[in-house]
């Protein structure tokens, strides 16, 4: 009988905690996650936190720390400074595309679109997924590329898709 009590309360405490993060926002999971710190810096330096963890869904293409630090450091300073606010909105919503598109949705899109698809991103402008060299990345408006290096990482309003380099609009 003890066995069979600590089997129903292991079940019952791994449930409830699998529904407490699936509750979690995207940003939510963003702050929790240390190589996040340099989004979550400038999301909240954008002031866009609050509309990150709204309803969506939301599709965010994350850049990590190492893909921040790509960005010469007085550039990125630069950009987290309040006079830079609208510059730096510009360039992070050009990272969100509304809706919930996970990994099997860009495969599927991107089988059915000849391994390339362009998305609308929340900024107005268009950023496109492309499959090459057996890998998924996307191209922004500037030629330059950055690789999907990890997908899915779910929130209750929207996916995360991991990647190494800060896409940026025109």
């Amino acid at each position: 009988m003890k066995k069979f009590v600590f089997i129903l309360t292991t079940v019952v405490a791994l449930t409830a905690s699998q529904m407490v993060s699936a509750q979690k926002t995207i940003v939510d999971v963003a702050v929790g996650n240390e190589d996040f710190s340099t989004l979550v810096a400038a999301l909240k330096a954008a002031d866009l936190v609050g509309a990150l963890q709204g309803d969506g869904p939301f599709t965010v293409f994350a850049p990590n720390n190492s893909a921040f630090g790509k960005i010469d450091a007085d550039t990125l300073n630069s950009l987290l400074k309040p006079e830079n606010k609208k510059a730096l909105t510009n360039i992070l919503t050009y990272h969100v595309v509304s809706g919930k598109l996970d990994a099997e949705a860009v495969v599927a899109a991107l089988d059915k679109n000849k391994g390339m698809v362009t998305l609308k991103t929340l900024n107005g402008q268009e950023l496109t997924v492309q499959q090459k060299d057996g890998k998924i990345w996307l191209k922004d408006q500037n030629g330059n590329y950055s690789e999907i290096i990890m997908t899915d990482v779910m929130g209750s309003n929207g996916v995360i898709h991991v990647i190494n380099s800060v896409v940026m609009p025109k």
